[in-house]
């Protein structure tokens, strides 16, 4: 039996479902200006999922760098949502 495919959705299930919150907090902190981090991030851990021999590794970088990248999207959307009064605004 072949567990790749099971594997692969519970682990895209548990980085997305971690990657909710570090977008909710990174705004809350750092404002937007934190993407080129995600970018950074996202495309090293695309780049490594390319480089490494082992296939369960690749998976979870290749997930996670695509989280990474999905996260510049989020974190805009993330400053409307907080305008919007549906989560809390930093007083600075």
């Amino acid at each position: 039996m072949n567990f790749y495919g099971l594997f692969a959705g519970a682990a895209a299930l548990c980085i997305i479902g971690l990657f909710h919150p570090i977008v909710i907090k990174g705004e809350y902190h750092f404002g937007k200006k934190i993407w080129p981090l995600c970018l950074v991030c996202g495309i090293a851990f695309l780049a490594g999922a390319c480089l490494v021999s082992n296939l369960y590794v690749s998976i979870l970088m290749g997930i996670t760098g695509s989280s990474c990248l999905w996260s510049i999207k989020e974190l805009f959307e993330q400053e409307k949502r907080v305008e919007r009064g549906w989560f809390p605004k930093k007083e600075k």
